[in-house]
């Protein structure tokens, strides 16, 4: 099947056929379809959008395109979590092994960056030695022992999702409902879930801009899965600021570190996502019989040691240093220019164009512009200020981490840019962090 008719079908509006979905994904392996013929179809799907019919056959080919999962005689359920994508978003870092702690098995296959929004693996791999790709018997080992371990896509599992992946990361296609849905099923799919929660932002800082784009991406991932087999619920949460308080692979692992560890207070809207989605979890699992329950659960995990536990035996068996957790400064890299970025004038935290913080981290080097590009895992924000915050004129708003002096520069410039102050009596009311969830 030529791969030009193909994308000439969906060029011109007309729906994909199984055998062509499937030709598609097999030219995504072999190879047989050139970077720009996917492109194209990735642009062409973009423009002119899938049936859902069409979508769980992509979801079914590319799950299918290399090896599945299967867990037999596992103790406890099988779980796990997956965000559409935003900016500061290392709530699967803290979730992981926090419901390992509570009783759940969570083998999470995770991405990396994606247009101006951080990656799960990007992150980790701040950590020096550890192995996001470890064969599928110690991934198998580790989760069964552990309770959970966080890797990235192996070769053999999903593979045509992996490059499709890329391709679309530098061509301007991510924003697609059927193509997000395909993407993140495939490999939650081919992980062999019991159970999965779907974290899908909505906002500024979010490829769903708008509720009624996060409410249809919901509806999309709940659908196909549960077409699939899978039980899937859908929280709809906020993305117009930064999550927690650093954006950045080795400073989102810093405030994961704090946040196990309960150094310090932790940042209410990272700390409600975080239980919001565990809690579905356990309830998905049977491990709590109601969300009080849950919540109680998932805190007394935290407060006792016993999440932070589970990550540092998961860095370590994954090769990271065994003492991460004690001396994080030791091990995790930083960037040799430390800029204030001061707010102009006294007033209220009002807006932040959260999208455009996202693509200045990409700018200083944390992101990627074209797949394969290395990362500099220093870079980044830390002490972001939350909406609604007052402060004092040349007080930060945040701090800068670059590489050099000239990039700082340019990053507290966009910073400034990507942030609104109002009258400190400015009228302001937050937005609910949950905006709907979706069973």
């Amino acid at each position: 099947m030529l791969a030009q008719e193909v994308i000439r079908t969906k060029r011109e509006g007309a729906a994909l056929s199984e055998p062509q979905i499937q030709a598609f994904v097999r030219g995504l392996v072999d190879g047989s379809w050139s970077e720009g013929q996917v492109a194209a179809l990735g642009m062409a799907v973009f423009l002119r959008g899938m049936g859902r019919e069409e979508c769980v056959a992509l979801t079914r080919a590319m799950m299918h395109s290399g090896r599945v999962l299967a867990w037999p005689d596992m103790p406890g359920p099988v779980l796990d979590k997956h965000s559409s994508g935003g900016v500061g978003d290392k709530v699967s870092l803290m979730l992981a092994p926090l419901v390992a702690a509570c009783g759940g098995y969570v083998p999470m296959i995770a991405g990396r960056g994606l247009g101006h929004t951080g990656g799960t693996v990007d992150k980790l791999e701040a950590i020096p030695g550890y192995r996001s790709t470890p064969s599928p018997a110690e991934f198998d080992r580790l989760v069964r022992e552990l309770g959970c371990a966080i890797i990235g896509q192996t070769a053999d599992l999903a593979p045509a999702d992996k490059r499709f992946y890329a391709v679309r990361d530098v061509t301007a296609t991510v924003e697609s409902v059927p193509l997000i849905t395909a993407s993140i099923l495939s490999k939650k799919l081919a992980a062999g879930l019991q159970g999965l929660a779907m974290d899908v932002k909505w906002g500024n800082g979010a490829f769903a801009d708008s509720p009624a784009m996060a409410q249809e991406l919901a509806e999309s991932i709940v659908a196909v899965a549960r077409g699939a087999g899978m039980p899937t619920r859908a929280l709809i949460t906020d993305m117009n600021q930064v999550l927690g308080r650093e954006v950045g692979n080795a400073l989102e692992i810093h405030e994961t570190i704090a946040y196990l560890k309960g150094e310090g207070p932790r940042e209410p809207r990272l700390h409600e996502v975080t239980l919001a989605l565990a809690s579905e979890m356990l309830l998905m699992g049977g491990l709590a019989a109601d969300a009080s329950q849950a919540r109680a659960r998932l805190q007394q995990a935290l407060d006792s040691g016993a999440a932070a536990e589970k990550f540092a035996r998961m860095v370590a068996a994954l090769g990271g240093p065994a003492d991460l957790l004690e001396r994080p400064a030791a091990w995790l890299p930083e960037a040799p220019v430390l800029r204030p970025v001061p707010a102009p004038r006294a007033g209220r935290l009002l807006s932040q164009r959260t999208r455009e913080i996202g693509l200045a981290v990409v700018e200083l080097g944390g992101g990627r512009r074209l797949p394969g590009d290395p990362l500099d895992m220093r870079v980044g924000f830390s002490g972001m200020r939350a909406l609604g915050e007052c402060l004092e004129a040349g007080e930060p708003l945040a701090w800068v981490h670059a590489g050099s002096e000239s990039d700082a520069e340019r990053a507290v410039a966009a910073l400034l840019a990507a942030c609104e102050l109002g009258d400190v009596q400015a009228p302001w009311q937050a937005l609910p962090l949950v905006a709907a969830r979706v069973e």
